[in-house]
């Protein structure tokens, strides 16, 4: 028995991808089960997958536990596998890492709330509120702090469970083109070509119409992000 992963659609749900990165850059082996968001067999699939589960994404681990929150699979799978390297080696690098990890799980309400995450289209003519700026500002001194002392191109030098917690961060940022130094547009720059997340994106394409919910209402352009290699 190995672990099973739900999930909702790949193009919107954020949290989604937070949990299964780790799975696809780590090759962790894993059975994806999906279901798509607002509709009414959202519901029945949360609960045919397990009792208690009201999010996406929730794991069921080989042992038959259930983790129902990106954070708690993310400290199940870093110490399930310590030799994966899913946190940084280094103390100090890891306790940034984990504070990280822990700051995106809690904070930046006002991106998360005017920049739904979509990777079925960019927007032109997005104004972002000086509540959105100041999470971006906020983003920018947390990856500038990390990634000032790897040199980069992730976070702690090598791909971390930081990276896969701000990857949806970064998709926000390219799809809405919002203002940010060039250090951090060269780590977004970094994400789009990362191979796990672009194959993640292709997959979000083939999975029904797109949701209405995220319609934003402005000029369209395609998303900054290339299909996977062949």
């Amino acid at each position: 028995m190995g672990y099973d992963l739900l999930i909702g659609d790949r193009s919107y749900s954020s949290w989604s991808l937070r949990g299964w990165l780790p799975f696809a850059v780590f090759a962790i082996p894993v059975t994806v089960v999906e279901t798509i968001l607002y509709r009414p067999e959202f519901t029945r699939d949360m609960a045919r997958f397990a009792p208690l589960v009201r999010t996406v994404p929730a794991l069921k681990t080989p042992e038959g536990g259930l983790l129902r929150d990106t954070v708690a699979i993310a400290w199940h799978l870093a110490e399930a596998f310590p030799d994966h390297g899913l946190l940084p080696d280094d103390a100090v690098d890891r306790a940034m890492a984990q504070s990280l990890i822990a700051e995106m799980h809690t904070g930046f309400a006002a991106l998360r709330g005017a920049c739904p995450m979509n990777l079925r289209t960019a927007w032109e003519g997005f104004a972002p509120s000086d509540a959105v700026q100041a999470d971006l500002a906020r983003i920018e001194a947390l990856w500038g702090a990390a990634l000032d002392r790897s040199g980069g191109p992730f976070l702690f030098g090598r791909y971390t469970l930081a990276d896969a917690f701000f990857a949806p961060v970064a998709m926000r940022i390219a799809g809405y083109a919002l203002p940010v130094s060039d250090a951090a547009q060269a780590y977004v720059t970094t994400h789009l070509a990362h191979p796990p997340l672009r194959l993640w994106r292709a997959l979000g394409q083939t999975r029904g119409p797109e949701q209405p919910t995220y319609d934003m209402g402005l000029p369209r352009r395609p998303f900054p992000i290339a299909p996977p290699e062949a």
